[in-house]
């Protein structure tokens, strides 16, 4: 009988390894399912905060090796929550799916995110080069995640969404985290009291976020940071304690794993939280421009964005605000940042909603836009707000920066009517112009106000 030649019984090899290792699953690696035991801290029927012991199953080591032979997870559904104490890591090509009823929770003290790809590559020091060896083509759906932020502030020891536990990229802070990927889906998740990001990407392109459930979420849901380009974010709901989507071009240090420009971009079918149920119900673009520690500056423009379809958010986001974490002074924009190109349709809005704009604007579109009141509905100027830290006044500081001018030019209209009122509303009444005022009163009545003031070039 004729021998094969050595290459081709590797090739069969390889290819019987391949077909058998797709058909790993959970079943295949139950001996790597460890048990632990810790507490966890839960609201009573009163609010007030119980310890309660916990003794259950940690998945991580078991749900990582199906992911490592068979290049895919599928998490079932069952009546106990998959624990994990660490991310889940996906490389190229990977794919992780859950049931819907599928729960994963972070084990306290954990404080780091739940998903991420492999090849998670930071910048907070200079620009992303051109070539950066990117993740490509990685898939996520399905599952309810929740860090266990089970109280306002409770964080059962998981405050940040870091990449790992030890030498985390810097700025890294989801409960899925992609960073420096080519072509992303991430579809149908749920995330729940959960005190990172709900999805954070950065140094992204060719994504899709299509199905997103926030449940008493603490942070953002969707955060873009730049660079991004030739993304989709549609079907985002429920309440968020901060912004339901953010696109984030320039971006305070402690939250920015890169900077960058963001356009191209498409932002749809979202809707806030059901009246009544607290939450941010806003939708936040930060231009900017970062100064890097050697002097080199990067302009973080954010441009060619439409959004459509929105209901129930309150505030649209488009102004410059310092890091008051840091210190305003220790971490901020050197520049107010550009916005161009963006479009605004069909949107259904409640009372006293405001687009906002504190940037260099040129070109607005809104059409078909539904309002309950004909109060102006873009704002163009600056903001001042105090932030008033404790009695003493010397130690107050003010969260925006009313002191800066902005320029905005070419907004057109289109179909902006109060509901139920057919006349639809003129550009002068639709847009205002903002001019701050240096508060005499001040620390005794605030803001403080400032000298800023914005122009609407027509």
């Amino acid at each position: 009988m004729k021998r094969l030649p050595v290459f081709t019984l590797l090739c069969l090899a390889l290819t019987w390894t391949l077909a058998h290792s797709a058909d790993k699953t959970l079943d295949d690696f139950g001996h790597l399912v460890t048990n632990g035991a810790w507490e966890e801290l839960w609201p009573d029927a009163a609010g007030a905060m119980e310890v309660r012991p916990v003794t259950a199953e940690l998945w991580t080591a078991a749900m990582q090796a199906v992911i490592d032979a068979a290049g895919a997870l599928h998490i079932p559904a069952r009546e106990l929550p998959y624990y994990l104490d660490g991310p889940l890591i996906l490389s190229s090509g990977q794919r992780l799916t859950a049931d819907p009823g599928a729960e994963m929770r972070l084990r306290p003290g954990t404080n780091t995110c739940m998903v991420r790809n492999r090849n998670l590559v930071g910048f907070p020091e200079g620009p992303v080069p051109a070539e950066t060896q990117p993740d490509r083509d990685i898939t996520i759906e399905g599952g309810v995640w929740t860090t266990l932020s089970t109280a306002p502030r409770e964080s059962n020891g998981n405050l940040r969404g870091a990449s790992a536990g030890k030498n985390a990229v810097p700025g890294t802070h989801g409960v899925i985290l992609l960073q420096n990927v080519r072509g992303i889906t991430v579809r149908s998740l749920t995330v729940r009291e959960s005190r990172a990001f709900a999805v954070h990407l950065a140094n992204v392109e060719d994504f899709t976020v299509d199905g997103l459930t926030l449940e008493n979420h603490r942070r953002d849901g969707v955060h873009v940071n730049g660079p991004a380009r030739r993304g989709l974010i549609r079907h985002v709901s429920g309440d968020s304690h901060d912004d339901t989507v953010a696109l984030n071009a320039w971006e305070w240090k402690n939250y920015a794993p890169s900077y960058g420009a963001i356009h191209d971009i498409v932002i749809e079918d979202i809707s806030g939280a059901p009246e009544g149920m607290p939450s941010a119900n806003s939708i936040r673009f930060l231009p900017g421009g970062k100064k890097f520690a050697d002097g080199t500056l990067l302009d973080c423009p954010i441009h060619d964005v439409t959004v459509r379809r929105v209901s129930g958010i309150t505030e649209f986001k488009l102004y410059d605000q310092p890091n008051l974490e840091l210190g305003r002074d220790k971490d901020f924009s050197v520049s107010l940042g550009s916005l161009r190109n963006l479009r605004f349709e069909d949107i259904d809005l409640p009372h006293a909603a405001r687009l906002e704009i504190h940037a260099e604007l040129d070109g607005l579109v809104l059409d078909q836009v539904a309002l309950d009141s004909d109060e102006p509905f873009v704002l163009i100027g600056p903001k001042s707000q105090t932030y008033r830290s404790g009695n003493d006044p010397s130690k107050w500081v003010e969260i925006f920066s009313p002191d800066l001018n902005c320029t905005a030019r070419n907004i057109s209209v289109a179909g902006v009517r109060v509901r139920g009122n057919e006349r639809e509303l003129g550009l002068g009444q639709v847009v205002r112009e903002i001019e701050q005022t240096v508060n005499p009163k001040y620390p005794a009545t605030t803001p403080r106000g400032g000298t800023g003031k914005g122009t609407w070039a027509r």
